[in-house]
């Protein structure tokens, strides 16, 4: 008989070394990440649930589809923790970050910065999924000389960026850390990505992990990868810096 639905695996605590989920999109209509204060309460239930302690969360600065105002992000996000609190979660809301987009309108930010940092001291950015912006790594280079420390996020998900070439290896040299997301490792965005997220790792490339979570479907996907045990031990044997956080 044809299996027609996939299995779904309990939840295990394999992420608990990290502690800290640093990077997910759970202010509630903001971005496309969570829809509604049920979904995010969801979504925190399974990060605790596969061994996280505090999540740091990080909505989409996008110009101009996700115009967020760094203020109004912060109100948001207070509503988020108070509702957690309500409903019992033992996870601790340990801040609220940004994921900027490094774009056309990222230069103008970067004259008047009110970037949410994570952790309070690192800049998160990323590139777009299909093109990088000419410029990108100039702007990348002001921000280290404006002082700022910068995560790129899940550089394994650029196709234009290999870790064969050349411009990866200098954005390491540039000082920049780099992120990957947990849903990698697994194939969750596809064998390439998933390629490109281990060959980062065998090179020691990667200081932060995260999951990246935008809803329900992310953390099922992190459910099921809690019971990989090659990923499990990935996570034991790697330097993380999520723990810092």
């Amino acid at each position: 008989m044809l299996r027609l639905f996939k299995k779904k695996y309990e939840a295990r605590p394999i992420f608990a070394p990290l502690v800290t989920d640093m990077h997910c999109h759970l202010v509630p209509r903001v971005d496309d990440g969570s829809k509604c204060i049920e979904e995010t309460i969801e979504c925190l239930q399974t990060l605790q649930a596969v061994g996280y302690k505090k999540v740091i969360i990080t909505p989409h600065f996008q110009h101009p589809r996700f115009p967020n105002d760094e203020d109004d992000i912060r109100r948001r996000y207070e509503e988020v923790v108070k509702q957690a609190k309500d409903e019992g979660l033992e996870i601790e809301l340990a801040g609220i970050g940004g994921e900027y987009r490094i774009d056309s309108g990222f230069a103008q930010r970067l004259e008047n910065p009110r970037f949410l940092k994570v952790g309070g001291r690192y800049v998160l950015v990323e590139f777009s999924l299909h093109q990088q912006m000419m410029g990108s790594d100039e702007l990348i280079f002001d921000m280290q000389m404006k002082g700022y420390e910068v995560i790129l996020a899940h550089p394994e998900r650029y196709p234009y960026l290999n870790t064969n070439g050349m411009r990866m290896e200098q954005l390491k040299n540039q000082g920049v850390y780099f992120q990957i997301n947990a849903l990698s490792l697994g194939g969750f965005y596809g064998e390439e990505a998933k390629r490109r997220a281990h060959e980062m790792l065998e090179r020691g490339w990667v200081e932060f992990m995260g999951t990246d979570t935008h809803n329900t479907m992310y953390a099922q996907a992190l459910r099921d990868l809690s019971n990989n045990r090659k990923v499990e031990k990935l996570i034991e044997k790697y330097q993380f810096l999520n723990n810092t956080l």
